[in-house]
């Protein structure tokens, strides 16, 4: 997303009127979401300076901040003192409109660590997505995760739709200080365990992570 990024941080990227870290708080509070740590890293100083406690958003906002990139896992460790003992973790760049205080629900009486909101593209000929979303789950039909595969997507039958509602002991997993990939070290470990199950929605995500992905997020917001 260079040039814009050189400047502000990826979630501060304008999306119409407000950045785009404001559409995905609002979304979140209006489905009863109180509580909100963001994890910063580049540039973060400024997040924080826009959204201060979060009083303004109807919500409370903490920061965790990351000295030097950690990874999604290390990312995640760093911020234990913020975190419930069970809570949604949420993409910084992806906009999911769902209801996330029933999946919160749902999530609290799964019994398992780890509920992932899980896209299913429109495959048009039974392979290949007609909507060209790579697909990274396979999910069985009573919704256990057995694959979380980012490459290669042949086989795979959803889509990770950046939410996943976790318990804080999968933070055990992870070593203190250390760069870490929730993905790769610690997903194949929960679904080895038959601890992650798919939440299924039919609402595709929008990534903002890409000059079409924001232009198309700002045609939603327009």
């Amino acid at each position: 997303m260079r040039p814009l990024t050189d400047t502000i941080p990826k979630p501060m990227i304008p999306v119409g009127s407000k950045p785009f870290l404001q559409h995905q708080i609002e979304l979140l509070v209006r489905h009863g979401v109180a509580d909100i740590v963001l994890l910063v890293a580049y540039l973060g100083g400024q997040i924080e300076r826009f959204f201060g406690d979060g009083a303004q958003f109807g919500c409370r906002i903490a920061y965790s901040y990351e000295e030097s990139p950690l990874g999604t896992g290390g990312a995640l460790k760093n911020a234990t003192p913020f975190l419930a003992p069970q809570f949604l973790l949420v993409n910084g760049d992806t906009y999911l409109d769902l209801p996330y205080d029933k999946m919160a629900c749902d999530f609290a009486v799964a019994n398992v660590c780890a509920l992932i909101a899980a896209y299913r593209p429109n495959f048009r000929d039974g392979r290949l997505p007609a909507d060209k979303v790579p697909c990274n789950l396979a999910v069985n039909m009573d919704g256990k995760v057995r694959i979380y595969r980012k490459k290669q997507p042949e086989g795979l039958t959803h889509v990770d739709a950046g939410v996943i509602a976790l318990h804080k002991t999968i933070l055990d997993r992870i070593p203190t200080g250390t760069v870490f990939s929730l993905e790769e070290q610690v997903f194949p470990q929960l679904i080895a365990e038959a601890q992650m199950y798919a939440w299924i929605t039919p609402q595709p995500f929008y990534d903002m992570g890409s000059p079409e992905g924001l232009q198309a997020l700002i045609e939603k917001f327009s």
